[in-house]
């Protein structure tokens, strides 16, 4: 078995990153939201009994829902993980439920097969972010605290590196279907099944190297009950740790917006704005290539000046992001040109945000043997914030028929972690 530490062992939990990055890419912010708009565009929608004028808003809600399915269910999986020491069965588990139902969107076509789209969002959205726990949880047994931030913004770095490879493939195709005797439509159909052949094939990079129960654990017959035990011990110990409490509060307004602004930019950029499919596919990629040098930079800015400057930087940029977009209306001379603009500033702050918040939680992490539970708080804090900002911004947008406004509120949070980040007390490895 390979120590922490180990060069070896680091590169492979980093490489799933690589391997499920693509859902986040191509499924959850560029094609298929894109294609969803599509087909739905103009068209009242039946979905369980119920007619929705704004189908749009049927996606959002269904996000919403997935997100809430996994902040219910991954504290109750993560403690029983903990106790039987089976965590990367459970990673390998959600890796598979996930990537068949991306690869099962190749069968929503049209109005008639709205569900079908429905359906395998919400299971491939419960797949990947229940999968993400597990691995996240991997960081402070492959890591040394010392190493945490340059690691996990290596899985990051890869992660946009590997899905800026399979969006170009896949815009190439849906761009021009006609060398492959296809549709565009049929194009993206296929770049589905490509997303969730990739998702699980990469996988098994990490999962030949990962340890299993490293601390060798047996559990009893009643191991379910135990896990409940086992979450209620963790519960009350945060308690115990106010940083890592407070952390985790201004982790919940920040993830809010981040994460509500990453599943639903493209439909900000298509629906609000008017942007064609080729300017927002642009933007997604400017997007992910600055994200790369964002996440280096802001690691190496936080090795400098300590992991809660640097967060508070990003935050900073986030609210001008919001306010920004506020400001952004179709009938804007070259709008197209200010929006490829934001995406640069959004992209060198997403990967920043994103692996600093993760390297940042492992570090305040007490010494336990319970990485999976205590990484479970951390997902669930950011599956509760993206049903409420994904539902916020979804209600107001069915209220005021503008996304403006729904985005203006998204700053609102980023303000509220911004005033806990500066409450933050420095611990031995973070400052």
């Amino acid at each position: 078995m390979l120590k922490k530490g180990d060069k070896k062992l680091i590169n492979a939990w980093a490489f799933y990153d690589w391997a499920n990055s693509v859902y986040s890419l191509v499924i959850g912010t560029a094609v298929f939201p894109l294609y969803y708009s599509n087909i739905t565009e103009g068209a009242t929608v039946s979905f369980l009994g119920t007619e929705w004028e704004h189908p749009d808003t049927l996606y959002s809600y269904a996000l919403s829902f997935s997100f809430l399915v996994v902040a219910f269910m991954s504290p109750i999986l993560s403690a029983i993980a903990d106790y039987t020491g089976n965590k990367k069965r459970f990673l390998q588990i959600f890796c598979w439920i996930g990537s068949l139902s991306v690869m099962s969107l190749y069968f929503f076509e049209g109005i008639d097969t709205v569900w079908i789209g429905i359906v395998f969002t919400v299971l491939a959205s419960i797949g990947f972010w229940s999968s993400i726990v597990f691995y996240n949880a991997y960081l402070p047994e492959v890591a040394h605290p010392e190493d945490q931030d340059r690691v996990s913004a290596k899985g990051f770095i890869l992660g946009y590196t590997g899905s800026i490879i399979l969006l170009i493939i896949n815009l190439g195709m849906i761009l021009y279907p006609e060398l492959l005797g296809i549709t565009s439509g049929t194009a993206s159909q296929i770049s589905f099944v490509m997303v969730g052949l990739w998702w699980l094939g990469f996988a098994q990079v990490t999962f030949k190297s990962l340890p299993n129960n490293i601390f060798h654990k047996k559990p009893e017959k009643d191991y379910i009950w135990k896990g409940f035990r086992e979450l209620k011990i963790v519960g009350k110990e945060i308690n115990n740790y106010p940083t890592l409490k407070r952390f985790l509060a201004a982790f919940f307004f920040l993830s809010v917006g981040v994460q509500t602004i990453i599943l639903l930019a493209t439909i900000f950029g298509s629906t609000e704005l008017g942007l064609g499919t080729i300017n927002l596919i642009v933007t997604v990629l400017l997007i992910q290539v600055v994200a790369i040098f964002g996440a280096w930079f802001f690691s190496n800015l936080s090795h400098k000046y300590g992991n809660f400057k640097a967060l508070k930087i990003t935050v900073l940029i986030w609210i001008l992001v919001c306010l920004a977009a506020f400001m952004l209306h179709k009938d804007l001379p070259n709008v197209d040109i200010l929006f490829y603009g934001l995406g640069g500033v959004l992209g060198m702050v997403l990967g920043a945000i994103q692996s600093l918040t993760r390297s940042t939680y492992s570090k305040l992490l007490p010494e336990t043997e319970d990485h999976a539970t205590y990484f479970s708080f951390y997902d669930v804090t950011e599956k509760i914030a993206i049903v409420l900002g994904t539902f916020i911004y979804g209600l107001l947008y069915a209220l005021t028929d503008s996304m403006q406004w729904s985005v203006l509120c998204l700053a609102v949070f980023f303000i509220l972690s911004f005033i806990i980040l500066n409450t933050l007390k420095e611990t031995k490895f973070v400052k």
